[in-house]
């Protein structure tokens, strides 16, 4: 039975070391791949950091350039927008108004517009001398509008410019937050992404740590055990030919004493026996012996009836019967026997007592290690599965969640382009509206400043049907140029609140698609990080599933064992204590039937 325990556990071991092995290969590969995941994530940490650092000191400086060029922009607007007031004025301060067109940013200015303005400025002081003649300066004064034209058209320019550069400006700075968010994203999430593979790389090192520890000693174990079982089938071996060579020996004394039976049984040996010895002789010898020695055997036998009555011991019973009937040498012999045995059966129970509690001990310890690892495992099993499961709908929720983006900004750009073409198709129509209105103001103009010279030429005085000279109706309250300019002033209006109103509703297109592309990545990354994440999960639901088998495996094991041991080390009916003082009863009551024999008191 121990050979055949000690091969099982010899070959458990072995199982449970290539198991180990095999686990112990599988951490370092995981330990391997996790430092590469960290070095280049820490790398990664670097690059992203770096180039926010980047990218915030660009900003700053686009910013800084913006800032400049809208001032220089601005400060030229509001000096055309004055000068063109001042030119417009019928007595105006031409100085005043030369004045206000250096101011404007000469780098700005087109070639052909500087030309024009050089000679406005150039042609002023000749200016002042037509003033004497009121009929000439009038017309040399309408020569000024073509300059109007030039300045008012390069007004327009600069605030499409100015306005071009703000939205550039906007969505530089929403480009310039949605790098900044998708960085500081990706930053966060690689920080997490090498924490948990951090974490994962220690539990691991710990996992390899410890199955590195149970390899040695289940390697240790299955040496021992196999150094046992060498010596003991040597042992067995060695006892097995010295059996061998006793019943050889036995057999040949059998033979022996046949062949000396068969001697004397012969006719010389009987014959002579009963020549020379009588039977008479050889009776009374047999009687006077039995005589001498039946009073101590009784006595012996007696003595030994109570012991076994007392100890309730079926050994000295047994052998009260047996001293009263054999012979007195045989009986003496018999109890030194006994005696020896009792003391040989003492010895090895209490080498067994020994090694029991060794083995007890030891599998006890096991037991509770393996039930603990079991249940560990099983708590870790179910906690990762339940985070696995977690994960795979939070990852499910983000799928939808990214669709729902993706249709909500294709739905945002169709409105936001038939809006745009729409506001566009406005502008245009009040532009041109804008610009035909006043070339019909320009054209009454005219006529009435023609009406009004002519009838003051002609009609030196009025006629008696009229209070004053006719000058047509273009000053009158409510008139035609009136009614022009309201007309010219509500479309400039619906021009500005159109412009206004798109550059409000692409502000606000901006801002959502920014906001949802910052939404998307976010939501990207994390899949990516809870996809990784769920993937290494897996792997170590694997891994703890394979440990779990192999731990249940041992505590199966063990349990096998415990029940092997139940029956001769735990099982006996009852104790170590009571068998060694009953045997230790049972060896002194021998003794003293032997100091009985030999005719000792025992009083």
């Amino acid at each position: 039975d121990t050979s055949v325990e000690k091969t099982r556990a010899i070959k458990e071991a072995n199982e449970q070391i290539e198991s180990l092995e095999a686990l112990i290969g599988k951490c370092e590969a995981t330990i391997e791949k996790r430092t590469k995941e960290i070095a280049q994530l820490d790398e990664d940490i670097s690059v992203y950091e770096g180039d926010l650092k980047a990218a915030n000191a660009v900003r700053k400086m686009e910013h800084n350039d913006y800032v400049a060029t809208h001032k220089d922009y601005t400060e030229s607007v509001d000096a055309l927008t004055a000068a063109i007031a001042t030119i417009k004025k019928q007595n105006y301060d031409r100085a005043q108004a030369t004045s206000l067109l250096v101011q404007v940013k000469q780098d700005l200015i087109p070639e052909q517009a500087r030309r024009a303005i050089d000679a406005f400025v150039a042609n002023t002081e000749s200016a002042d001398d037509l003033e004497s003649a009121a009929p000439e300066a009038a017309a040399y004064e309408s020569h000024f509008d073509g300059i109007i034209e030039v300045l008012e058209k390069l007004k327009d320019k600069f605030e499409d410019e100015r306005t071009s550069i703000e939205k550039e400006e906007q969505n530089d700075k929403h480009a310039h937050e949605m790098l900044v968010q998708d960085l500081t994203n990706s930053i966060s999430t690689s920080k997490d992404d090498r924490h948990d593979k951090a974490q994962e790389k220690s539990k691991t090192a710990q996992r390899e740590a410890d199955a590195k520890g149970d390899l040695q000693d289940t390697m240790s174990s299955r040496d021992s055990d196999q150094e046992y079982l060498d010596d003991l089938t040597a042992e067995c071996k060695s006892k097995s030919d010295d059996f061998e060579a006793r019943q050889t020996l036995r057999a040949q004394e059998i033979e022996a004493i046949e062949k000396a039976i068969e001697i004397i049984s012969s006719g010389a040996v009987s014959g002579a026996a009963d020549k020379h010895l009588p039977s008479l002789t050889q009776t009374s010898l047999i009687q006077l012996r039995s005589k001498a020695t039946a009073p101590v055997q009784a006595k012996v036998a007696m003595y030994l009836q109570e012991r076994a009555k007392m100890l309730d011991s079926r050994v000295l019973s047994a052998l009260a019967v047996r001293v009263s009937d054999d012979p007195f040498k045989q009986v003496k012999k018999m109890i030194k026997d006994l005696i020896v045995r009792l003391l040989e059966e003492a010895n090895e129970e209490a080498e067994q007592k020994g090694w029991c509690d060794t083995e007890l001990s030891t599998n006890e310890q096991t037991r509770k290690e393996k039930t603990e690892a079991v249940e560990s495992l099983h708590a870790e099993i179910d906690e990762t599965e339940a985070s696995i499961a977690k994960l795979t709908k939070e990852l499910g929720e983000l799928s939808t969640q990214i669709q729902e983006l993706d249709a909500a900004v294709a739905k945002a750009t169709t409105l936001r382009n038939d809006e745009k073409a729409k506001n566009e198709e406005t502008i245009k129509d009040a532009k041109e509206a804008q610009v035909a209105v006043e070339q019909a103001l320009q054209v009454l103009k005219d006529f009435y400043a023609k009406a009004g010279e002519a009838t003051a030429l002609v009609q030196q005085e009025p006629p008696e049907i009229f209070d004053k000279p006719y000058q047509g109706m273009g000053g009158e309250s409510g008139g035609v140029i009136g009614m022009l300019e309201v007309i010219q002033s509500d479309f400039a209006r619906l021009e500005t609140e159109t412009k206004a109103a798109e550059s409000q509703a692409q502000a606000v297109y901006d801002k959502f698609t920014e906001d949802s592309s910052v939404d998307k990545a976010a939501k990207q990354k994390d899949v990516e990080y809870k996809s990784n994440k769920k993937e290494s999960e897996s792997e170590e639901l694997l891994e703890k599933k394979a440990d779990l088998e192999s731990t249940q495996k041992e505590l199966d094991a063990a349990l096998r064992y415990y029940e092997k041991l139940k029956p001769s080390c735990v099982d006996a009916g009852v104790s170590y204590e009571e068998r060694v003082a009953r045997r230790k009863e049972e060896i002194e009551s021998l003794q003293e039937a032997l100091r009985i024999l030999n005719g000792e008191d025992i009083a």
